[in-house]
């Protein structure tokens, strides 16, 4: 069976041979990889493990002033945020210190801002970004498309956006449309280069804090929820694996994604209430697959390898009872996580065999 079958499968809960895996990391923790497997790329620390899920990534070909990429260094993103860092001993974060559009008061501001451009992207660089990660066998490619929760706020600024979802609706409207036309017709563009050659589509935004979700469900129905369907189901309607993801505890959100097709749902942060495995599966493994749910934040950076390895298999056959789920850390893995306990994760997967 190969990577690709085996994701493609697992999204619809059929049998497979063993879960399939994906990797995520803090450069940090990419540059400890490298110099374990003495590579110097993400798809070649995957091809070592042999990971199955591969993400590509769009080179940005705009304005210089706006090319830092977003949470990914100092400077501005293409939407016109303003980012800082700051750093601990073992990885450094950017954070959104400026809004582009915090500054608007009406819808009309909003329409009349200075958007970002549709031809800002070297869409021709697809075929060999694909190319990069198929060259120790079939993967399933993923691109991610974006979102339609966290752009917005990280515009607006995310009290005056929490506060526009009560006050200022067309405010919210104006932002999450302008937002999905250009990621639904950026991925478009992107389908088109790709000439058959990626699987899933992802999107996401994250949805929930440590208890619940940071806003009311029956306002993230009204005023998020169309605008991210359009960032799903039109992607499965075209026969694409689709892939949401979201930190944090939404639980009462997990049946309207689920009636908006998707497939995966990422990243089960399992210490997040109500996302542990057992109810997880309990309540979704039936009409959902999961990609995510290996502990980054306690399990990872604190356990032993052994712990790590016996800790994959124990979620494996809980959230895998139908062979839908892919293994992967609960988002990227920090720097402060050993490259042992990175290793036990997959060699966890690759023994389990259904």
């Amino acid at each position: 069976m190969t990577s690709k079958e085996r994701v493609l499968l697992a999204a619809k809960r059929q049998k497979i041979d063993r879960p399939p895996t994906s990797l995520r990391c803090t450069p940090e923790m990419w540059a400890k990889l490298y110099d374990h497997f003495d590579v110097q790329t993400p798809a070649q620390v995957m091809d070592k493990l042999d990971t199955d899920m591969r993400q590509i990534y769009l080179p940005f070909t705009g304005p210089q002033e706006l090319s830092t990429p977003t949470l990914g260094g100092e400077g501005k993103d293409f939407w016109g945020n303003t980012m800082a860092g700051i750093s601990n001993e073992f990885n450094t974060y950017f954070e959104i210190v400026g809004h582009s559009l915090g500054e608007c008061k009406t819808a009309s501001d909003i329409r009349n801002f200075d958007w970002p451009s549709l031809d800002w992207w070297d869409y021709k660089a697809i075929p060999k970004k694909i190319k990069e990660h198929q060259q120790t066998g079939e993967r399933a490619v993923m691109f991610l498309v974006g979102g339609c929760f966290e752009t917005p706020w990280y515009m607006r600024g995310m009290e005056q956006f929490f506060m526009d979802l009560l006050t200022e609706p067309e405010i919210v409207y104006e932002i999450c449309t302008h937002v999905r036309e250009y990621y639904y017709e950026r991925g478009l563009r992107v389908i088109n280069e790709a000439h058959g050659e990626i699987d899933m589509i992802g999107s996401g935004g994250d949805l929930g804090g440590e208890e619940t979700l940071m806003v009311r469900p029956e306002l993230w129905r009204e005023h998020i929820k169309p605008h991210t369907k359009k960032l799903i189901a039109n992607f499965k309607e075209m026969g694409f694996t689709t892939w949401y993801h979201s930190d944090g505890s939404i639980v009462p959100v997990i049946n309207d994604f689920i009636e908006m097709g998707l497939d995966y749902l990422d990243p089960i942060q399992t210490g997040a209430a109500g996302m542990d495995p057992e109810n997880m599966s309990e309540k979704f493994a039936d009409r959902l697959s999961f990609h995510g749910a290996i502990d980054e934040v306690g399990l990872l950076p604190h356990a032993t390898p052994d712990e790590v390895y016996e800790e994959t298999q124990r979620v494996i056959s809980i959230l895998g009872v139908n062979h839908g789920y892919c293994v992967s850390p609960t988002h990227m893995v920090q720097g402060d996580t050993s490259v042992e306990n990175v290793l036990a994760i997959y060699k966890a997967a690759q023994d389990y065999k259904y």
